[in-house]
């Protein structure tokens, strides 16, 4: 939730986070329904594919666990590598 909130600040066309396991009553992913409500695409990539707190391996190995509607819209797909999904959403909004 606290990345989440500098995401609502700043309003980015997708915001990816690392789903830290999910845990307890889905804190990790928690952030997604947050900046959904607020019309913000957010997704996470699995904690086993990228490590914790490493931008550069959340792009180059992240494999995204979970996305929200606002994530899927813009063409976001959980299961799939997370590096392809951004080059593809790069090419339509540059």
């Amino acid at each position: 939730m606290s990345s989440a909130r500098y995401a609502l600040a700043v309003r980015p066309l997708l915001s990816v986070f690392n789903d830290a396991g999910i845990g307890l009553d889905e804190a990790g992913i928690a952030g997604l329904a947050l900046l959904q409500s607020h019309g913000l695409a957010a997704c996470a990539v699995s904690h086993r594919s990228a490590r914790i707190g490493q931008a550069a391996s959340t792009l180059d190995d992240g494999v995204v666990s979970c996305a929200n509607d606002e994530a899927q819209a813009l063409g976001i797909r959980a299961h799939e590598p997370l590096q392809p999904q951004i080059d593809q959403l790069s090419r339509r909004h540059t």
